[in-house]
């Protein structure tokens, strides 16, 4: 099979395994302009599967990166009102989502992190009209990537299109996908490996989760009696169509306590925030919030992000993922959450993953404008967890599960 062929697999396992598109159902895209060469047969696929509408968005970074250099600061934040209603309509109407990322790790190297802030928050905004419908309507929804030649030259030690091609065999082996599997089956098995991390995590009926490491991580998280990692455990809307949020994915994930982490922890790998990375940086918590960002460079983009709202410096989500895993061991830095995340053990500020329990605790999941990942675990990494019992249990031990998951 070549590299076209395969293009197309992929392209299928993410309108098939990812979206999970329906007869009928219209596919809102939202693709950065780098990638475009890999949206019509993206589509094409979708429609294959009945789509009844295939609509697309393109995200030019740099021409917003100009604009940001010239207009007004709250003008670039501002979403207009025609952008709200072309994405909500759809919406309305049944519409599942995809964003195809495109990474260009140096593309705003050179703006100051105001105007880059700027872009990320108009971006982000956008984005949360989308987010809002998949809490509120269940609509599908996927984040997965395009390889390009700029992107793959900034992290392989690679030129050209041979760098380009090296990404996407990447992509392709990390997303499991290979010349003659049926991918459907693969991520259905897939899935009960995670399944059964999931219910085994789950079973010890933790209250919180004590993470040290020995780049200075000594962090202790908060966990509901509704804080789950095992997808089994919560309940489905009747309507509800089964998908894969994130291609690649190797994450179990939940939501925390919002008010209960304490301690500092600091980043294993880079984050990229508005286009710009940010490297070497912490945070240190009390009672659930952020109380100092500990950062070199890019500390006032940082502090930007926590003041977003008042929710913003609180976590939403903590993932366990084994460092030993495929995305890991690639030994490639990727400078994109999606799948870096799925190379260590992460955490999220801001928005929860979903709410549980009864109405009058729910306020302890946390809600907020972002939901924005940064990654920690590291091949030393430890996880000890406590029972509701009191007990202590080792979950991660030299950055991998310590427990029988299956």
């Amino acid at each position: 099979m070549n590299l076209e062929e395969m293009k197309r697999k992929y392209a299928y396992t993410l309108a098939k395994v990812g979206l999970n598109v329906q007869k009928g159902q219209t596919v809102l895209v939202e693709a950065n302009v780098a990638g475009a060469a890999f949206v019509p047969v993206f589509a094409e696929e979708c429609y294959k599967l009945g789509a009844g509408n295939v609509v697309v968005h393109y995200l030019d970074l740099a021409t917003m990166k100009v604009a940001a250099q010239y207009r007004p600061d709250e003008d670039i934040r501002k979403v207009e009102n025609w952008e709200k209603e072309m994405h909500q309509q759809y919406l309305d109407e049944g519409a599942c989502y995809v964003r195809l990322e495109s990474e260009d790790p140096k593309l705003m190297e050179d703006i100051s992190e105001k105007n880059s802030n700027a872009i990320f928050a108009h971006v982000d905004a956008v984005r949360n009209i989308m987010r809002a419908a998949s809490r509120e309507k269940h609509c599908q929804w996927l984040i997965a990537t395009v390889p390009t030649q700029r992107w793959a030259e900034y992290i392989l030690d690679k030129v050209g299109l041979e760098a380009e091609e090296a990404l996407w065999e990447l992509i392709f082996k990390l997303c499991y996908i290979t010349e003659d599997n049926d991918v459907v089956e693969t991520w259905n098995q897939r899935d009960k490996v995670k399944a059964a991390r999931g219910k085994a995590v789950d079973d010890l009926h933790l209250t919180k989760l004590h993470y040290t490491s020995g780049n200075g991580t000594d962090l202790t998280v908060g966990l509901t009696p509704w804080s789950k990692f095992g997808r089994g455990e919560r309940k489905m809307p009747a309507n509800f169509v089964p998908f894969h949020a994130n291609i690649p994915s190797e994450e179990i994930c939940t939501s925390p306590d919002k008010f209960v982490t304490e301690g500092v922890v600091y980043a294993s790998k880079p984050l990229v925030l508005g286009g710009k990375k940010i490297e070497n940086f912490g945070f240190r918590f009390e009672k659930g919030k952020v109380v100092e960002v500990i950062a070199k460079e890019g500390k006032e983009m940082l502090e930007a992000l926590i003041a977003t709202d008042e929710n913003s410096c609180y976590l939403g989500e903590a993932a366990l993922v084994e460092y030993h895993s495929p995305i890991s061991m690639s030994g490639v830095v990727y400078f994109t959450t999606l799948i870096d995340e799925n190379a260590s053990c992460h955490l999220a500020l801001g928005r929860c993953l979903g709410k549980g329990g009864p109405e009058e605790e729910q306020y302890r999941f946390n809600d907020a404008t972002i939901h924005v990942d940064f990654m920690i675990g590291t091949s030393d990494m430890k996880i000890v967890g406590t029972t509701e019992s009191g007990e202590e249990v080792t979950i991660f031990e030299n950055g991998d599960f310590a427990i029988d998951v299956g």
